[in-house]
C-alpha cells in the first residue's frame, strides 16, 4: 500500500478484491466437501444408520419385503410418534407412515435407537423383513413386520 501526498491510501495492486485481501475468495473446490470422503453407514438389517456426527439422510427408504421401494423426503417428516402397542407412525405432509414390528424401541448400542436415528434424520432405509428373516431373527433383534404407506 503506498500512502499519497494527500494522505489517502491506494492499494499498490488494484485487481486484489476484498475478498481476495481478507482471505474470503477461497474456490468452490477447496470449500466444497472432498468426492473421496465417505459416508459410513451402519448395516442393522431391517435399518441402516448414517454415522457421522453431521450425516443426515435426505430421504427415506422404506423397502417392503417384496423389493417395493417408496422414499419420502425428510423436509416433510413433521410428527413421529412411537407407540409400544401400535409401532412407529410418520407424518410426511399428507403421507403417512406406519412402521410396526418387534423392539423398535430396543437400543442397538449405547445411544442408538430406531426412533431415535430417525427423528435426527439419520436413517437412510428400512427394509420389511421377509418370512425367512422373520424366523432366522434372533429374539433380540429389531424386525420390520409392516411398512404401510397411506397417501
Amino acid at each position: 500500500m503506498k500512502i499519497l501526498k494527500n494522505g489517502s491510501e491506494k492499494n499498490s495492486s488494484s485487481n486484489v478484491s476484498l475478498l481476495d485481501k481478507y482471505g474470503l475468495n477461497t474456490p468452490l473446490e477447496k470449500s466444497a466437501k472432498p468426492q473421496d470422503e465417505e459416508v459410513v453407514l451402519d448395516d442393522h438389517g431391517a435399518f441402516g444408520v448414517l454415522r457421522g456426527a453431521r450425516e443426515r439422510a435426505i430421504m427415506l427408504e422404506l423397502i417392503g419385503h417384496d423389493g417395493t421401494i417408496t422414499a419420502l423426503a425428510y423436509a416433510w417428516l413433521d410428527r413421529a410418534i412411537f407407540e409400544p402397542s401400535v409401532g412407529i407412525t410418520l407424518f410426511f405432509g399428507h403421507s403417512l407412515a406406519r412402521i410396526t414390528g418387534r423392539n423398535l424401541h430396543r437400543e442397538i448400542r449405547p445411544n442408538l435407537r430406531l426412533f431415535d436415528a430417525l427423528v435426527r434424520q439419520r436413517v437412510p432405509w428400512i427394509k420389511e423383513a421377509d418370512e425367512t428373516m422373520k424366523l432366522d431373527a434372533e429374539p433380540k433383534d429389531v424386525i420390520i413386520e409392516t411398512i404401510m404407506i397411506e397417501a
